[in-house]
């Protein structure tokens, strides 16, 4: 059996700027809020932390930065991929030294690759670092979707922990499971499939909602580890989903930084490409969060 590289909730966290640069004051007072909330993990340099407009020495620096800030109250998961093998070792290297606990790295996006480079490539790093690395596939945002025959064969090398699974197929998480068994540890890469997830014997989530509702999404995911399953789909069913469909309702992050804002947590502004979300949709984001019981 692989021991997970974390059980329960981990924040997918957002990266606050201010013009131009990462305000680590505002992101300590968020990494404080998640921990405070209860997350098991502070991902960091994932999608929602917009870690594809960040500068190499920026990413490096704010996974250091959410190391030491964390200080060992939670576990740190540092986003280190790239479609650049050798960019997404590089960074892994850094993530390693600063001290993470574990590695999310991201399939190849682009110039994408076959099942055998998968394969490769994520053997290629994990033969040179000696932190658990979480695989995260995302083929809505990749083009490029992996198989649970990928998966048995990248669970046979000890470092490669698990993933983070965000194709949306229960279909290619039970197959996984039937194939890899306790060898290969699967969190949720959606908020909306946490508990189905998790009744297939997924470890957690790695999710956007915990921006926003720390506590929901660790009571949620606690409640499924103790096996109370009617209290998770509860919670999933009426709180997590509504939240997940108004998070959603844009290209994340700008959904949840804006939703962030309106709380008064002042995350400030996006990064090109990405742009401020409308006043029509942003008013369906406030009526959803004020239902939530957030603002």
């Amino acid at each position: 059996m692989k021991t997970p590289a974390f059980t329960g909730a981990s924040v997918a966290i957002v990266t606050p700027f201010r013009d131009g640069k990462v305000d680590y004051e505002k992101f300590g007072e968020l990494i404080e809020f998640q921990i405070a909330g209860g997350t098991d993990c502070i991902c960091v340099c994932g999608t929602t932390g917009e870690a594809a407009t960040q500068t190499m020495e920026e990413h490096k620096e704010v996974i250091r930065y959410a190391v030491k800030k964390v200080a060992g109250r939670a576990k740190v998961l540092a986003g280190t991929g790239s479609n650049c093998t050798a960019t997404a070792l590089e960074l892994s290297l850094d993530a390693e030294a600063a001290g993470a606990d574990a590695l999310l790295v991201v399939t190849p996006y682009y110039n994408k690759t076959t099942q055998k480079g998968l394969i490769q490539h994520y053997t290629y790093l994990a033969d040179r670092v000696h932190t658990p690395i979480i695989c995260y596939n995302v083929p809505s945002r990749t083009g490029l979707n992996m198989t649970a025959a990928t998966y048995a064969e990248l669970a046979k090398h000890p470092m490669i922990n698990g993933v983070k699974e965000a194709s949306g197929s229960l279909d290619l998480v039970a197959h996984t499971r039937l194939l890899c068994g306790d060898e290969f540890n699967i969190w949720s890469g959606e908020d909306g499939q946490v508990v189905p997830i998790m009744s297939l014997g997924g470890k957690g989530v790695i999710s956007v909602v915990s921006n926003v509702a720390p506590k929901l999404m660790a009571d949620m995911c606690h409640a499924a580890l103790d096996g109370d399953f009617a209290t998770a789909a509860k919670l999933q069913i009426e709180q997590v989903t509504p939240l997940a469909d108004a998070l959603f309702m844009e290209t994340n992050p700008i959904p949840v930084k804006e939703a962030l804002n309106l709380m008064g947590m002042d995350v400030g502004e996006l990064r090109m490409p990405l742009f401020p979300m409308g006043e029509e949709n942003r008013e369906k984001l406030r009526l959803a969060l004020k239902k939530a019981g957030l603002l």
